[in-house]
């Protein structure tokens, strides 16, 4: 375990100082939740039934949680970009814990995600958005929100790996962009046919959007829903301690035996 914190932080740095050495695309990743929010809260909050404050406030955790989710895209790109210019294979050859790869790239997510959540928050309030349960709600909101981000970036990793190409893993991770989409994220689901309806509800991020909303005191959990939004806190629980159940041992397994 001293050998993991040790070595996992020495990779932390490295990923951090990644970053730091790619401003450009931090800046980018940072301002799209931004951008969007400023879009979809002034030209779609004037075309639904909710007031425009309103669906911002609705919106807002929404694109909190879509954001998380792309921790699926971005540690896909960083782990393919690694595995396939041999960074892998040398750090392999070293003698350090296995796991202390994948474990820093995963918790340097989490540092930028935390990082770039404040701004957001900031223009969130800008915009009308306000945390209406108590302080104590509002920590667990944003802790749930790492959490989530955290599973999500171990997807990403084990995808990474297992990809053949930079190339496949970032228009493989393009396609993430499609399941906020298929979440209540951006609109209610209540109207939604049946099927549809269940495969969105059933979907990781309605359940964390809808724990968000809760905590933050945005909207009440939606009647008649499927189980893990009828009890969003549980579920996002459930649905992150499975990804990281599942995806965590794999990529490191994935990491140490390379392409076999």
């Amino acid at each position: 375990m001293t050998m993991l914190a040790y070595d996992g932080t020495a990779m932390l740095g490295r990923q951090l100082r990644r970053v730091r050495n790619n401003p450009a695309l931090a800046i980018l990743t940072q301002t799209m939740p931004i951008t969007m929010l400023l879009f979809f809260g002034y030209v779609f909050g004037s075309a639904l039934a909710m007031p425009g404050d309103a669906y911002r406030s609705y919106l807002v955790p929404g694109l909190l949680v879509a954001t998380a989710a792309n921790g699926i895209m971005t540690g896909m790109f960083q782990a393919a970009q690694d595995s396939h210019r041999g960074v892998t294979d040398r750090f392999r050859t070293l003698p350090m814990s296995r796991a202390a790869v994948p474990l820093g790239q995963a918790t340097a997510d989490l540092v930028v995600t935390a990082a770039g959540t404040v701004p957001f928050l900031l223009v969130g309030l800008a915009v009308g958005w306000r945390i209406e349960g108590s302080a104590l709600q509002a920590a667990a909101a944003v802790g749930l929100l790492l959490l989530f981000r955290f599973a999500c970036a171990w997807v990403g990793i084990l995808l990474g790996l297992a990809s053949r190409s930079e190339e496949a893993a970032g228009q493989l991770g393009s396609a993430t962009f499609m399941l906020p989409l298929l979440s209540n994220a951006y609109i209610p689901t209540d109207r939604l046919p049946g099927w549809l309806r269940t495969l969105a509800e059933w979907n990781p991020i309605s359940a964390v959007t809808t724990a968000l909303r809760y905590l933050f005191g945005n909207s009440p959990i939606p009647d008649g829903a499927a189980w893990p939004v009828a009890h969003p806190i549980a579920g996002s629980l459930a649905w992150c301690a499975a990804l990281i159940a599942v995806f965590a041992p794999l990529a490191v397994r994935r990491y140490a035996h390379g392409e076999r």
